[in-house]
């Protein structure tokens, strides 16, 4: 049996160290409600992306500032996507994220490989993959 794979890894920077904390305990509620575990206060914009909420969140330091590292295996681009856009929404409205994405796949196997990019803004997410990219093209 084959397993299939959607990585990725990205560092985010943020303003300061409550803003860090704030982050984290965002990511850890989320995984608590990925649980089914009572939590109060959740953003309302990330609750339906909790069941992908397939990614970690570990403290970093960025550019010299207090960040999280954001990756994954499992896949959760929707959830780390709506993620980022909260957080810039909260600390940084004029910033923008970006960042690459690769599915892949223990064994060979046609519809496996590929993957995708994102733009992150406050206002908004777009995203790409590489199948939607050759579909255009085809066209």
């Amino acid at each position: 049996m084959a397993s299939y794979f959607t990585s990725f890894s990205l560092l985010f920077p943020l303003p300061d160290e409550a803003a860090r904390r704030y982050a984290l305990e965002l990511h850890q509620q989320a995984d608590r409600l990925r649980q089914e575990e009572d939590v109060a206060g959740f953003p309302a914009d990330l609750r339906d992306q909790v069941e992908d909420w397939a990614f970690e969140a570990t403290a970093e330091e960025v550019e010299g500032r207090p960040g999280l590292w954001l990756h994954s295996s499992e896949g959760g681009i929707d959830a780390v996507c709506a993620f980022l856009r909260h957080l810039l929404q909260k600390f940084d409205p004029a910033g923008r994220v970006t960042f690459e994405w690769s599915h892949d796949c223990s064994q060979p196997r046609t519809d496996a490989y590929g993957g995708g990019a994102a733009l992150i803004t406050a206002t908004e997410i777009k995203t790409m993959s590489t199948h939607q990219w050759l579909q255009a093209q085809a066209a």
